[in-house]
């Protein structure tokens, strides 16, 4: 059946790239808070080369980030045969699309929330120690609350990345319909078919019409956590 003038399997792309963006925006997002807020609080040796290699992913190739998936996670590697023996596989699947979806938002996440925890002013955090209460305390009733609008920042630029990402997702997952296509390598695969505009420009229409809605909705979540902590 053909609903506005895509098939099925156009929309199943559209759905499977909802899902996969979603998860690994989830996933990804508690990891990145984590991150940062070592990266921004916390000296310790070898901070430089964590920082580093969190950001590796924006400086290299996708299709090499791809590659280098497939050598970590692929069915023949030791990590993705010990993946395999508890029911996930990665390489050529939707769950191996989400990890790398979520690989290639992981640094500007961790970016956008490290420059959020920066602006709260250490000195509130310090008082709070002072005062007597403990560091998970200080980070869940102060810290965090201060940052809600840039976690919701960072999770609305890992879904739109996540949602976009294309090099790392076709090299490691290839482009199998009903399973590994998402929307971008489905917009790909009609640019490859004579005639096929049309339903590319369908398939875009898509894609800007859930990015303008993913961003409505971070605005006023970010405005109504602000309203919250402000006491308005």
């Amino acid at each position: 059946m053909t609903v506005f003038g895509l098939g099925p399997q156009d929309w199943q792309a559209v759905a499977l790239s909802l899902k996969v963006s979603s998860l690994a925006t989830l996933l990804t997002l508690p990891l990145a808070l984590a991150t940062a807020y070592l990266l921004a609080r916390v000296d310790f040796i070898g901070k430089t080369l964590v920082n580093t290699l969190v950001h590796l992913p924006l400086i290299l190739p996708p299709v090499v980030t791809g590659y280098l998936l497939l050598l970590v996670f692929g069915t023949q590697a030791p990590l993705g045969k010990a993946f395999a023996g508890i029911g996930i596989t990665f390489a050529f699947r939707w769950t191996g699309a989400a990890l790398a979806a979520g690989i290639m938002a992981f640094p500007l996440m961790v970016r956008a929330i490290r420059l959020s925890i920066e602006a709260v002013d250490p000195k509130l955090e310090r008082a709070a120690l002072t005062l007597g209460a403990a560091p998970w305390q200080v980070f869940a009733r102060i810290t965090l609350p201060l940052v809600t609008p840039g976690v919701l920042t960072a999770a609305v630029i890992g879904f739109a990345k996540a949602f976009g990402e294309f090099g790392a997702t076709i090299t490691f997952v290839s482009n199998i319909a009903g399973e590994t296509r998402t929307l971008p390598t489905a917009i790909y695969t009609a640019l490859q078919i004579p005639g096929g505009e049309a339903a590319v420009l369908r398939l875009v229409a898509i894609a800007i019409a859930i990015a303008v809605a993913a961003l409505v909705l971070s605005e006023w979540a970010a405005r109504a956590v602000a309203r919250r902590v402000s006491g308005a």
